[in-house]
């Protein structure tokens, strides 16, 4: 990685940014839902987070039941931002742009950008319940690059899952494995073969942008 070569720095947003939430949807469902199994619960959510289903229907499908937002609300309130994340990105945005690329529920991804006041840290957001397709498809990673009007060279990648940067790094992104020990279901296995840099906590990511 050449650092003088880089012109945007994108996140992933969970397992990043903010705990991955996969850890507590499961649990928050079977409170309510005890015998639903996991392809129940997530079978739907994959179809959401592509748009093809809202949130509200997502959770209609589940089971749930009444207010639906103030359920949903309840669940997003669950999901935890890395406090580190804004020194982070204060201090990288004095050099580079930032973006976000996430697969995400459209209305999950906005209602936690508004709460934490992210959208005014990034150049573009790019959302797969929005756009349709997700990562680690190349469209989704073509649509930032056109919305950002650059080429792939000049960004570097954040994610904590290694299929996510490896499509990244083939379109030609610079990539670094975020692994501060938040992975939920393999602990870290599915990354395994992964060559490049990794940085384990925000600050040390950014020293390594700056600096290196």
């Amino acid at each position: 990685m050449n650092n003088a070569d880089i012109k945007t720095v994108v996140f992933d947003m969970y397992g990043v940014i903010m705990k991955d939430p996969v850890a507590g949807l499961m649990p928050f469902v079977r409170r309510h839902f005890p015998d639903l199994d996991m392809e129940a619960i997530y079978a739907p959510w994959l179809r959401a987070n592509v748009g093809e289903l809202s949130s509200l229907e997502y959770l209609r499908i589940l089971g749930f039941t009444g207010d639906l937002s103030a359920i949903q609300k309840e669940y997003l309130d669950t999901i935890e931002i890395d406090g580190d994340f804004y020194g982070a990105a204060e201090r990288l945005k004095r050099r580079f742009r930032l973006a976000l690329l996430s697969n995400d529920l459209s209305e999950w991804s906005r209602y936690l950008r508004e709460k934490h006041g992210l959208d005014g840290l990034f150049d573009a957001v790019v959302v797969s319940g929005d756009v349709k397709i997700k990562k680690p498809e190349p469209e989704i990673f073509y649509i930032l690059l056109r919305r950002l009007g650059q080429g792939a060279s000049g960004c570097v990648y954040i994610d904590d899952r290694k299929n996510n940067l490896d499509a990244a790094g083939s379109l030609g992104f610079d990539t670094v494995l975020y692994d501060n020990g938040w992975k939920f279901h393999d602990g870290g296995k599915g990354n395994i073969g992964y060559a490049g840099k990794v940085a384990r906590s925000l600050p040390e990511l950014a020293d390594m942008l700056i600096y290196n």
